[in-house]
């Protein structure tokens, strides 16, 4: 038996929780086969669970020792699973309720990080009354309408004049959560995957559109990610610890993905924090995992690590 199998044995029967009921679905879908397919490999006894809302409403865990969270967006990024899961004494991979709640909301994260005296781009919360002239005013054109709890870029639009924020606004309002308006940040997008609560190698995203929407995640194949960047050490360490501190401050654990933004001047902005990250061919985490020398399958083992130990959950992951 090779060191791998060995270790797949201690995890014991494992439920890939998948699919959910957002707006994500389909990505979830296809994170939690890539999961599961590789945790077969690895030789765990892994079991695929599509988590429809009606399938939800009578869940049963019983015979499962763990369970990899693969949901993303509502439902299972937000705290709602993970809460289950806790009163079900099932460990799972990943942050617990408070981290995955505050990592869902962007605009949470944003108030807290204010609060710790970490960057994030300035903006205003959009009401079904606001003045599109004030908020054009106040932060500059162009500029980013999003809603607060969206995941995959959904519902986001860029906003080049006064006139089409109420348009912009209604698209966000899709979405679930509050909406808010925030500056435009000229300059370089990067992402920090956090494995084992360390940063892994930093990517930089390159997209021929004006951001990182949905089509450039997913479907475009002129999206180039850059890893490592062509940054020296010293500025590579600073994306890395700002992503680390914005990790810890929203309670985060385990592993995750934060985004981030560096204007023309070198100021670094944070844009998000992602809780349970895509695991799909296109998806980021994967890609650094690979730079630091990581494969598919380790990765996925080293993420159902994390399993066994949390905060909330006590030293052995409630097994």
């Amino acid at each position: 038996m090779n060191k791998r199998a060995e270790r797949a044995r201690r995890y014991g029967r494992v439920a890939v929780l998948m699919g959910g009921w957002s707006g994500e679905r389909e990505i979830s879908l296809a994170s939690g086969q890539a999961v599961l397919q590789s945790l077969l490999r690895s030789g765990v006894d892994a079991v695929p669970i599509d988590l429809t809302t009606e399938r939800a409403r009578s869940l049963d865990l019983l015979g499962f020792d763990r369970a990899f969270i693969a949901l993303h967006g509502e439902g299972g990024e937000d705290g709602t699973l993970q809460g289950c899961l806790d009163i079900a004494g099932v460990p799972y991979t990943g942050s617990g309720v408070l981290g995955s709640a505050l990592g869902m909301d962007k605009l949470a994260c944003k108030r807290l990080w204010a609060g710790t005296n970490l960057p994030s781009a300035p903006y205003r919360l959009l009401s079904r009354d606001f003045d599109p002239e004030a908020v054009a005013d106040a932060l500059g054109l162009p500029l980013i309408v999003k809603p607060s709890r969206g995941g995959s870029s959904q519902g986001l639009t860029r906003v080049e004049a006064a006139a089409e924020l109420q348009a912009a606004y209604g698209e966000a309002c899709r979405q679930p959560g509050t909406v808010f308006a925030e500056q435009w940040i000229v300059g370089r997008e990067f992402t920090v995957t956090i494995l084992d609560n360390q940063p892994l190698p930093v990517i930089q995203i390159e997209t021929p559109g004006h951001f990182y929407d949905y089509h450039a995640k997913y479907e475009a194949d002129t999206t180039r990610y850059l890893c490592p960047p062509p940054l020296d050490s010293a500025a590579l360490i600073e994306l890395q610890t700002l992503a680390l501190s914005a990790f810890a401050a929203v309670d985060g654990y385990g592993w995750g993905r934060v985004d981030l933004l560096q204007d023309a001047h070198g100021e670094n902005y944070l844009i998000e924090v992602n809780t349970v990250p895509g695991m799909t061919a296109h998806s980021l985490v994967p890609k650094a995992a690979a730079q630091a020398g990581i494969d598919f399958d380790e990765l996925c083992l080293r993420i159902l690590e994390t399993s066994f130990r949390s905060p909330e959950r006590g030293a052995d992951g409630g097994a």
